[in-house]
């Protein structure tokens, strides 16, 4: 996405503001970002990620085309890291519950609630994409549960 589409979409979701001050407010927010940064602060946006500027010290390089050395100046460069719900939204899970209303951790084992592992697994409930990892234990898990009873 360029700027001009994300300040197209966020006109599209607000139709009572201007055009012009929703393109005013994102030039406004980008370049406070960058200013910022100018200045060597770190720039957090919870939820979403965060700016800051690594320092690359001077180094003696290579030429990879005539091998010859170079001396490269030192340097700043920007830096984002990546925020926790992003992330997880990035990767198709729930976002995290806060600790207040956590919800409590799935223990109970197939045997016990009469489900087959294979369908937890396909529900998705351990998180991972097809459950591969952890049908085949709760599998066996309930295999010697049978057995036993």
């Amino acid at each position: 996405m360029i700027k001009s589409e994300l300040i197209q979409k966020i006109a599209n979701a607000n139709p009572h503001l201007f055009h012009r001050d929703i393109e005013k407010i994102v030039n406004v927010l980008f370049d406070e970002i960058v200013a910022a940064m100018a200045r060597g602060d770190r720039v957090e946006l919870r939820g979403f990620g965060a700016f800051t500027v690594k320092h690359r010290a001077p180094r003696t390089g290579r030429n990879p085309r005539t091998g010859a050395t170079v001396s490269v100046t030192e340097k700043f460069v920007p830096f984002f890291k990546t925020g926790k719900e992003l992330r997880e939204r990035l990767n198709n899970k729930p976002p995290a519950v806060s600790k207040a209303g956590r919800k409590p951790k799935l223990v109970a084992s197939a045997a016990v609630t009469g489900v087959r592992a294979a369908e937890i697994a396909s529900r998705g409930a351990f998180g991972d994409a097809g459950g591969e990892g952890k049908s085949a234990s709760l599998e066996a898990r309930a295999s010697r549960d049978r057995a036993k009873s």
